[in-house]
């Protein structure tokens, strides 16, 4: 198969970008790229063109081979529900919720579809770069893996791993991983990588030979830390965790327990009129707020009672009678109507759960999940925006008299008498720059000319020619085999 695969030495090691930079570095020498993740596990997922879902971080990859995603990329995704269970996507659509024991007795049976997608994609394309799970190292999971080791020697792909030395006990983490995991497992990987270097690379010379030297492993490079890695769309919600910019407008959001797709704070976060904060919980909303967001969740009621067990409800209270604007998105539209209703348990036990109350309209979850890309235009200013919509659930009530937006020529989202809350199910939206730039005026913030699409591809970019310079990616490259 014409594929390589990055592992990692652990999670957040860099993986999607390493991937995603790949893809771009393969794309710009003239060769038809695609990337792949066999399973992820991920609340922060994309709409697809072919109408499924799959990782967010999937997607990048997929605009840096210049693709459109597609279910095949991603072909399991978990989105974590509670502690204990998972919602289930396979090949882009929801096959049901398992708790953990119950995954791990399914997962075998998704080898199948894994390879199917693999293989369609490597039929399309000259190349296809594959991004691992977790680490392989995590040997007690790997009775039945789909997505290390067990894909890889499945699918006959050879392994580079990645190591992050930002963490600490890098030589550790390579020289480790190939002392725990099975001899025949360790005989998948044809080198290393080492990721995320701060200060003079010289200095890490003899580490470097020394796991060269300890595993028998080449050593493809070390990438220097990428600082506009901040600009690309975050994979986790930890990667917004840091208040953004100094600007007069506070831009309170609430980090739900099960906060899901935030990708709408992307492109606030790099406005420089705004200053973002992200409020933990345990943390009051910020008096000085001048919007707060409800974004997304997997768990409308579990995170309405997350939310009221931090207090936020009635900091909202104050906030909106001091003149502050609220929006919700998706699942924190759903909390701001006057009831959530589950009567299915698709979320969790059936029942029904008070709102917020601050807007009048109800919700009602059923099974059938709305998965797609949408083009329209905010009522409010008129101007073009385009998102997409991805959840379970429908929305209805007097507030819908004054709908957020039109899309696709029909009416969506609500908001308050007073023009101070308003909801939409629409993700995404502020990627798009006029319709930004005019929502943010009139919260009164001070708006950029950033281009927002433009400066993520410029990134992209520049992180193919921050690998360039540090790996020897034409030896990567020819590994694929």
């Amino acid at each position: 198969m014409p594929a390589v695969m990055i592992q990692g030495t652990g999670s957040d090691v860099g993986k999607s970008l390493l991937v995603a930079g790949l893809c771009r570095a393969a794309r710009r020498r003239g060769l038809s790229v695609a990337p792949f993740k066999p399973q992820n596990m991920s609340n922060n997922a994309a709409v697809t063109a072919d109408g499924g879902e799959i990782g967010r971080a999937q997607a990048l990859q997929a605009r840096a081979a210049g693709l459109e995603p597609m279910t095949d990329m991603n072909p399991v995704l978990l989105k974590p529900e509670s502690d204990q269970g998972s919602q289930v996507i396979v090949q882009g659509r929801r096959v049901g919720t398992l708790r953990a024991r119950d995954w791990f007795e399914r997962k075998p049976s998704l080898m199948a579809p894994v390879l199917e997608s693999f293989g369609r994609l490597t039929a399309a394309h000259d190349l296809v770069i594959v991004e691992g799970a977790g680490s392989p190292a995590e040997v007690n999971l790997r009775r039945g893996d789909i997505a290390n080791m067990g894909f890889a020697r499945a699918a006959n792909v050879p392994v580079v791993l990645a190591g992050d030395i930002d963490r600490g006990g890098v030589i550790a983490q390579i020289v480790g991983t190939q002392a725990v995991i099975d001899p025949e497992d360790a005989a998948m990987v044809a080198g290393f990588l080492v990721n995320k270097f701060r200060g003079d690379v010289r200095l890490f010379d003899e580490g470097y030979r020394l796991i060269e030297d300890r595993t028998g492993w080449r050593g493809y490079g070390v990438v220097p830390f990428f600082p506009q890695a901040a600009l690309l769309p975050a994979e986790d919600a930890l990667d917004l965790g840091r208040p953004t910019g100094q600007g007069a407008l506070t831009v309170a959001w609430l980090a739900f327990s099960r906060v899901a797709n935030f990708d709408d704070l992307d492109p606030l976060k790099q406005e420089p009129g705004l200053t973002v904060v992200m409020v933990r919980p345990g943390q009051p909303i910020p008096a000085e707020a001048g919007l707060v967001i409800l974004p997304g969740t997997k768990s409308t009621r579990g995170d309405l009672a997350f939310l009221r067990a931090q207090g936020w409800d009635v900091d909202l209270l104050a906030h909106h009678r001091r003149g502050g604007r609220v929006l919700g998105i998706c699942g924190g539209y759903q909390m701001l109507g006057r009831t959530v209703a589950d009567p299915q348990g698709l979320e969790g036990e059936p029942g029904a759960t008070e709102g917020l109350g601050l807007l009048d309209v109800t919700t009602v979850m059923h099974p059938d999940k709305r998965l797609t890309r949408v083009e329209g235009r905010h009522v409010a200013s008129g101007e073009p925006l385009s998102g997409y919509e991805i959840h379970i659930g429908a929305t209805d009530g007097p507030d819908c008299a004054r709908p957020f937006a039109e899309v696709d020529g029909r009416p969506e989202g609500a908001g308050s008498p007073d023009g101070r809350v308003t909801g939409s199910y629409l993700h995404g939206m502020f990627g798009s720059d006029r319709f930004r730039a005019a929502f943010l005026r009139s919260l009164g913030a001070r708006t950029s000319d950033l281009a927002y699409d433009a400066r993520v591809e410029t990134v992209l970019d520049s992180l193919a020619d921050h690998l360039e310079a540090h790996l020897d990616v034409t030896g990567l490259l020819a590994l694929a085999r």
